[in-house]
């Protein structure tokens, strides 16, 4: 078996690649792992709010994300039955203390490969693709993981292990823990398509609202590639959705005779769920693996990266003696707390206000939005909301920080 690693974290997107930069800035030694080739690149989160662009610029990566994303500032509902909209700027409702006073736009992908690189140029860290997580075994002083690789079967060990393997996550499951809650009985389809929105009356950040054909539409970066995401009954016929897309298109699109190309779709099941605790012994949960949310708002992405911070800085602390591990129980109940008193209601009302199928009640939600949108539209800017997902900060010392070369 290899020398103990520090900490080995199964699941190589933003938030385990985040969580380990936050680990090796330290000195900590770090290994990722995942079962795939590279990292994934089908369509997922797109925007970075003021907190999760504060956590990157502690990490030292908020300058390379200007570099390759839209500022943007702005935030737009749609009513697709009245033609009614309602827009907001975030730059008039700033929180106290906001260090940016705009979102980032850019792919998911995008972040975790920029990440990567950062990590790469720390001592003590690797990245193994192609290694895929088959069993776990805890003693009192480090965790066994048993691993399936090209070459064959392995066993790695570690002195603490991570998953931010995903909603499926396998390390939930060697972790003895169930996945409590709901899934949406919608399925999703998130769409990446070129189409001139800043020309037909969309911002780069939009919500469309409508019983059938609700939608978000969010502008992917600096080229007029957009995500637009919408639902559909997921008892139909998943293999047919390209033959229904255009319909739904149709409808959702403010000119839909304008042509439109589709450069990636991926359909997703959606859930409203979180385990029971985030943290068995030495094995830890962050991010979907932790708990998932409907992309409304996106709050899934913000609720993992804040994660990230908040366990790299209690486990770093553990690890170099300046905390005891009970910290990490602190880190476990607070970030469920915020998920299933902040992120988990806020996401589901998101949902609810986009697809109401009450007539009055659709009404009287406009008529809510449009009176506050006219107060500056606090309640429902995401930046904002975002915010309350910060919960309490870890009680340890801020870390010492190693620059990358």
């Amino acid at each position: 078996m290899a020398e103990k690693q520090n900490v080995i974290i199964v699941g190589a997107g933003p938030v385990g690649f985040l969580t380990a930069l936050g680990l090796a800035r330290q000195g900590i030694e770090v290994t990722v792992l995942d079962a795939e080739r590279e990292v994934n690149t089908s369509p997922r989160a797109a925007v970075y709010y003021h907190t999760t662009l504060s956590i990157l610029n502690k990490l030292g990566v908020a300058d390379d994300a200007h570099e390759i994303g839209l500022p943007s500032t702005e935030f737009r509902m749609h009513w697709l039955e009245t033609g009614e909209t309602m827009s907001s700027d975030m730059r008039e409702t700033l929180d106290p203390g906001q260090e940016y006073d705009h979102n980032l736009h850019f792919g998911q992908h995008i972040l975790a490969e920029l990440v990567m690189k950062h990590l790469a140029r720390l001592p003590h860290t690797q990245v193994l693709w192609g290694h895929k997580l088959t069993a776990m075994d805890q003693s009192a002083d480090g965790v066994t993981l048993t691993v399936e690789t090209a070459d064959g079967v392995k066993q790695m060990a570690a002195h603490w292990v991570i998953g931010t393997d995903g909603a499926r996550s396998t390390m939930r499951r060697l972790m003895g823990l169930e996945f409590e809650g709901i899934t949406w009985p919608d399925r999703f389809v998130a769409t990446n398509i070129e189409y001139p929105f800043l020309e037909n009356g969309f911002c780069n950040a939009n919500m469309v609202v409508d019983p059938v054909n609700w939608a978000v539409v969010g502008r992917l970066g600096r080229e007029n590639l957009w995500r637009l995401t919408y639902g559909e009954d997921a008892e139909l016929d998943e293999a047919s959705i390209l033959e229904r897309l255009p319909e739904r298109f149709a409808a959702i699109l403010p000119d839909p005779s304008i042509p439109y190309r589709i450069d990636n779709f991926s359909p997703y099941r959606v859930h409203q769920r979180s385990a029971p605790t985030y943290r068995v012994g030495r094995a830890l949960l962050a991010g979907d693996a932790a708990h998932a949310c409907n992309p409304c708002g996106g709050l899934g992405l913000t609720g993992g990266v804040l994660d990230a911070d908040a366990l790299s800085d209690a486990l770093g602390a553990v690890i170099l003696g300046r905390a005891a591990d009970g910290v990490l129980d602190f880190y476990s109940q607070e970030r469920r707390r915020v998920f299933l008193e902040v992120a988990s209601p806020l996401s589901s009302n998101f949902k609810r206000l986009l697809s109401e199928s009450d007539p009055v009640q659709r009404a009287k939600d406009k008529q809510d939005m449009l009176a506050e949108g006219e107060k500056g539209g606090a309640e429902i800017r995401a930046s904002s909301l975002a915010e309350l997902m910060k919960g309490q900060p870890m009680p340890v010392p801020a870390p010492a920080i190693q620059e990358d070369a």
